[in-house]
């Protein structure tokens, strides 16, 4: 019985793509399937997370001959994740703005509820927590691509400002700066959404 061949590394795999055997590139998705799945889960929908996964791990195998292994090939795939959820949104933002009539009943019963200031205690932890969710997932709807991802990067991944930079290709400042005005609007669109309850 001969023993199993050792597994190639992500260096090798790639030679073996660019060389012309497009069936090597399985092993890297494989290797690489719940890392990607993971950014990509953070970033949109759930009914679509499989779907930006696979765009992602063919953007990557499309974009394979720009690959200059500076960084490991796992950060590499990491920033083409990173801009496949950047531009779902950017699509998403091209259809008609989602009004808010579309919140369900207890969603707009929070609306109404935190616009009167009731005290947040009044709700259970959990349910107060998932709909402020929706109410916050809402909201990011409204911003622009380039917003949303920095907000739920910053916020809810806990990137630091430099880890956004380098995943999205910009620089530091236009990511405070994005920051910045992102915050500004989302606390516009969430108190006007509130002053409409009223």
């Amino acid at each position: 019985m001969q023993p199993d061949a050792p597994e190639l590394t992500d260096a090798e795999v790639i030679a073996q793509v660019r060389a012309g055997d497009v069936n090597a590139y399985e092993p890297l998705i494989t290797r690489h399937r719940e890392q990607v799945l993971a950014i990509v889960a953070r970033h949109v929908p759930g009914a679509q997370v499989a779907e930006t996964a696979h765009e992602a791990f063919v953007r990557a195998f499309l974009s394979l001959a720009t690959y200059r292994a500076e960084k490991p090939f796992a950060h590499w795939l990491a920033r083409i994740a990173v801009r496949t959820c950047y531009d779902f949104w950017r699509q998403q933002k091209r259809r008609p703005e989602t009004p808010a009539s579309v919140l369900d009943d207890d969603n707009q019963e929070w609306l109404e509820r935190a616009a009167q200031g009731l005290a947040r205690e009044k709700f259970t932890h959990e349910t107060a927590q998932r709909e402020a969710g929706e109410v916050l997932d809402w909201a990011l709807a409204q911003v622009s691509a380039s917003d949303r991802m920095v907000l739920t990067m910053l916020h809810r991944d806990g990137h630091s400002v430099a880890d956004i930079a380098g995943l999205l290709g910009w620089t530091q400042t236009r990511v405070k700066v994005t920051a910045f005005r992102a915050r500004r609007k989302l606390r516009g669109i969430l108190a006007g959404q509130m002053k409409d309850t009223r």
